[in-house]
């Protein structure tokens, strides 16, 4: 598959052709699908997500979660506990996935 001519940090994210290539990366990654698939009911921890999906590698979860957090699809909170809670839900932007999901 070819990869988008235009790399997303370099693209206004105001403009189509980034909100086009930021659907096609998440449409192409099982792995972003299935964490956003685990977020539309609500908002989850890691270690949630980690084991709703089992075949996922703590590392890949983690990279995953970047990713989506970094194109604005999730939202990354952390709570100052002891032990550390870091939360993840979906953006506005994220939820504007709903749709293609549940149909």
């Amino acid at each position: 598959m070819q990869k988008c001519p235009v790399e997303l940090r370099h693209c206004c994210p105001n403009t189509p052709i980034y909100a086009v290539a930021v659907t096609v990366d998440i449409f192409n990654d099982k792995w972003k699908l299935s964490i956003i698939w685990q977020l539309l009911d609500n908002e989850k921890r890691f270690k949630d997500l980690n084991e709703e999906i089992p075949e996922i590698t703590q590392k890949t979860l983690t990279v995953k979660l970047k990713e989506l957090e970094q194109k604005n699809i999730i939202h990354r909170e952390v709570f100052a506990v002891v032990p550390p809670k870091v939360v993840y839900s979906l953006t506005p932007a994220g939820e504007r996935l709903r749709p293609v999901f549940k149909e």
